[in-house]
Parts: structure tokens; C-alpha cells; sequence
């Protein structure tokens, strides 16, 4: 069935992707009421109204195309985390991030994504990456590439001797553990600094003007869609046990996504275990 599915025609998937964000997110984009926006577990951890109407939408849309799949979304593992443990079932799995980079969202910025990808036992098959403001669609099918409106994507290697840009897990959201292990980027050669939205930082490593980033929480919809993003673009993931980080595994953190294989390793190299 998902093999059939993947080799068919998947702009189906495109579109209900498109259609959510233009259904729920855009017409809030600078718009949200003070109700519309609450607290999860603190400050910096938001919801809001977008988040939770594009992800029923997606739900509805996703399941349809593909029967039998289910949905493993930010919101509803918030509200019952045993929807998590989708992600080992024998089922076809969507991983949805309505709105990756909420903060940004409200704020109104335009920093933010929807995140949508296939997986199958931990295995990341099919991503989408949509940037409604800037109209940016970016897609991945494991072993065919990786896209950005119609135009391949490749990361490429830095430039010999270039300064490393790195962008790494914001302070509001690591442990004094992870912290520690990240201090191992604070050196010559390397330009560290917070994260935005984590898929917008897949992307930008993807198209070659990001070199890595270094991420200290394990959600698998921030993570599943950029992860095979960055792999059919040329580059590749490690975690500190030097394998590749895997979809609801309980990885070793943090963890690293690079332009090249040899720049993950650079990378992970330097963020000293606590």
C-alpha cells in the first residue's frame, strides 16, 4: 500500500498542505486575538488557534488520501501523549507540525512552517515543507531527491576554511545538561547561535546557506520532515553515539544535521557529552 502510494502522484499531499495553511494559519497571520494564544507548559511554549484548526484539517485531509494511516500531530500528543506511540505501529504515519515556530507566528514574523512527513516504523519515506508567507513549498521522497519549488536541491561542502554557522537548540529550551554539551561549539571556527523555526533551518540547510544545526529535544514533527530534507539534499544527521538520529528512538542528545557527512562530524565532535 505505501509503496503504491509513494510511487503515485503526491501533489495531492501538496495541496492539502497549501489548503490548511491558507484555511486556518494566513487568514491569523497578525490577526490572532489574545484568546487565540495560550500558554503550554510556560512563556515560550505557545499554542494558538491556528496550530490547533490546521492540525484537525490536516488530520482529516491526510488520513483521506491514505487509508489506514494516522496522524501523529504536536497538538494531539499534547493532549494525550500516547499518540506518540504511533510512531512504532505497523500503521503508515503523518508527523504534522501545523506551525513550526509558533513564537515567530505570533509575533508576526515570517519565520514559520508547516511540517508534514510520511513515516513507516520509525522511517521517514516522504516530507513537505510549506513557508506560507513566502510561498516556498520544499519536498523530499527518500532516494529521489529533494525539491524547492520545482528546483533540485543540494547543500554542497562549506568552503574550505570558512567559519561554520551553526544553529543550535535555544537556551529557553535545553536542560543545564544540554547547555554543557552544547558550550563544545564555542570555539575558533565556529559561529553558533539560537535557533528559529527548526524546518526553516533544515531547509536552509538543504539549499547550502546553513552549515549545521545541533538540537537537544527529540520531537518527531520539529525534526522528520527536515531530517530526509537535509539526507536527499547531500547532507547528513549524527547523534552523539555517531549513528544517525532515528524517529522515536530515544537518540542520544543533542544531536546534529550538516551540509556533508564530514561537517556532521566536525560537529558532533564538539558538543561534549554532560
Amino acid at each position: 500500500m505505501i509503496d503504491d502510494f509513494l510511487a503515485g502522484d503526491l501533489s495531492a499531499v501538496e495541496e492539502a498542505v497549501r489548503k490548511a495553511a491558507a484555511a486556518e494559519i494566513m487568514p491569523r497571520y497578525r490577526q490572532l486575538a489574545v484568546h487565540e494564544i495560550v500558554q503550554k507548559s510556560g512563556p515560550h511554549d505557545l499554542v494558538t488557534a491556528a496550530d490547533r484548526l490546521a492540525e484537525e484539517n490536516l488530520t482529516a485531509a491526510l488520513t483521506a488520501l491514505l487509508p489506514g494511516s494516522v496522524v501523529v500531530g504536536e497538538e494531539a500528543v499534547h493532549a494525550d501523549p500516547a499518540v506518540y506511540g504511533a510512531l512504532g505501529g505497523e500503521a503508515p504515519v503523518w508527523i504534522v507540525d501545523p506551525v513550526d515556530g509558533t513564537r515567530q507566528f505570533v509575533r508576526g514574523e515570517t519565520g514559520f512552517c508547516t511540517l508534514v512527513a510520511l513515516a513507516v516504523r520509525g522511517e521517514v519515506l516522504a516530507s513537505w515543507t510549506f513557508a506560507p508567507v513566502l510561498d516556498q513549498m520544499a519536498t523530499a521522497v527518500r532516494g529521489e531527491g529533494a525539491w524547492l519549488d520545482g528546483q533540485r536541491l543540494w547543500s554542497g561542502p562549506p568552503e574550505p576554511g570558512k567559519v561554520l554557522d551553526v544553529a543550535m537548540s535555544h537556551p529557553d529550551f535545553t536542560t543545564d545538561d544540554q547547555k554543557r554539551a552544547l558550550l563544545g561549539l564555542g570555539v575558533e571556527g565556529v559561529r553558533a547561535r539560537p535557533c528559529g523555526s527548526a524546518g526553516l533551518e533544515y531547509l536552509a540547510i538543504a539549499r547550502g546557506s546553513l552549515d549545521a544545526v545541533a538540537f537537544s529535544w527529540e520531537s518527531a514533527w520539529d525534526h522528520a520532515a527536515g531530517l530526509l530534507l537535509v539526507t536527499e539534499a547531500g547532507g547528513a544527521h549524527l547523534t552523539l553515539s555517531g549513528e544517525p538520529f532515528r524517529i522515536g528512538d530515544g537518540n542520544a542528545m543533542p544531536f546534529t544535521a550538516a551540509r556533508t557527512p564530514a561537517t556532521a562530524e566536525r560537529v558532533r565532535s564538539l558538543l561534549t557529552p554532560a
